[in-house]
């Protein structure tokens, strides 16, 4: 029971994450946004995340889970409302942030959660729970695009909203794990897992992880329209098709791939991406383009939960507060990558997209290397 609760809190998690892209003409026309204002509201969203990373751990760690996930679910129910029904920009603002901030809560407290009750095949477990992320990022847009011509959007995200804070009510009738810490937080405890070399190799390879995860998100579809005169349309239903391919492969990975060795895992990962990005790169039939994208994306899929995975057999007396290290690394590489893929696109040329992958590659293999050396967890 604790294992599924923790699947539909990163499910709704999902939801959330593309719930603001995908409302992005209604606020529009509510509000009378600007561009540059829209990509004000896009800021903040990261902030709320990274801030819940930041704070999940160390309150897990000192009293568990079950006030924190319910708490967690609230701010994104209170967001969600805001989202839907607030009349000023302020006032959305403060909600947004609730939203990144619950989000972050729930992203990290989940991974933790399931590493803490998972005493073998932490990495198939969490790669089972990206699962439910996926298909949580890919149901809000159908959900808003099927029912838009019948419900308002403000009635379907307020209808989320309520089954969000469902969920908050649900998390407080279960029985968690008991908080690992009886007294205070563990200060110095956790100032010296800043300084443990194989925290800091993992929480860096996540860094680039995320980053790589962020600029096909964010990247791709200019990318295909610009550089491969695709339409905005088909280029919006390809980089759908990376996501599909995160969900296949963290599928395998939670199930056939389950015993398979993580040094072979990584062989596979690898050789995804390289082979996606040079179909994304070099290729010129949109077939052809959305087989990279779907490589690009089962490539990335075990990144997370393989590392997440790592993190939770080695510092399981603080493993809360190790996630929170980890997030917080992994959320600043998504956002300084992006911006520099910014200056990047507006000074070279958007073609460089594809350059900027190969340099992420190249640098999570060389930090994977090094990570194995110190790891011997034999399965994923």
């Amino acid at each position: 029971m604790i294992f599924w609760s923790a699947c539909v809190g990163i499910l709704f998690f999902g939801m959330a994450i593309t719930t603001l892209g995908s409302i992005v003409p209604d606020l529009k026309n509510k509000f009378g946004l600007s561009d540059i204002s829209i990509g004000a509201l896009f800021t903040i969203l990261p902030f709320g995340i990274l801030a819940g990373s930041l704070f999940f751990g160390p309150i897990s760690d000192r009293f568990g889970y079950r006030i924190l996930l319910s708490i967690a679910c609230i701010s994104m129910f209170l967001g969600f409302e805001g989202i839907a029904f607030s009349s000023s920009l302020s006032v959305l603002n403060i909600c947004i942030f609730l939203f990144g901030l619950g989000g972050g809560a729930i992203n990290g407290a989940t991974s933790a959660l399931i590493a803490d009750i998972s005493p073998e095949n932490k990495g198939a477990n969490l790669s089972f729970l990206g699962v439910f992320f996926g298909l949580g990022a890919l149901t809000m847009p159908f959900i808003l695009g099927f029912l838009q011509y019948r419900f308002s959007y403000q009635i379907i995200v307020s209808i989320v909203g309520f089954a969000t804070l469902g969920v908050g009510i649900f998390y407080l009738l279960l029985h968690f794990p008991a908080p690992k810490q009886s007294a205070g937080f563990l200060v110095k405890e956790g100032l010296l897992l800043i300084k443990n070399r194989n925290l800091l190799l993992i929480a860096f390879f996540l860094f680039f992880q995320s980053a790589f995860e962020g600029i096909i998100n964010n990247w791709v579809p200019t990318f295909l329209t610009t550089s491969k005169n695709v339409s905005q349309q088909y280029a919006l239903y390809a980089l759908s098709v990376s996501v599909v391919g995160m969900v296949v492969m963290r599928l395998l990975l939670g199930s056939i791939f389950r015993g398979l060795k993580a040094k072979n895992i990584w062989l596979i990962s690898f050789a995804s991406l390289f082979l996606g990005l040079i179909f994304l790169g070099f290729g010129e039939i949109y077939v052809l383009l959305c087989c990279g994208l779907f490589l690009i994306g089962a490539g990335l899929a075990a990144g997370f939960p393989i590392m997440l995975g790592y993190v939770g057999n080695r510092f399981k007396e603080l493993s809360g507060t190790a996630f929170s290290i980890a997030f917080v690394i992994a959320l600043s590489g998504n956002m300084i990558i992006n911006y520099t893929m910014g200056i990047i696109a507006q000074r070279v040329g958007i073609q460089h997209l594809i350059t900027v992958g190969f340099v992420q590659l190249f640098i999570m293999i060389i930090l994977t290397g090094l990570i194995l050396r110190g790891e011997k967890f034999a399965a994923v």
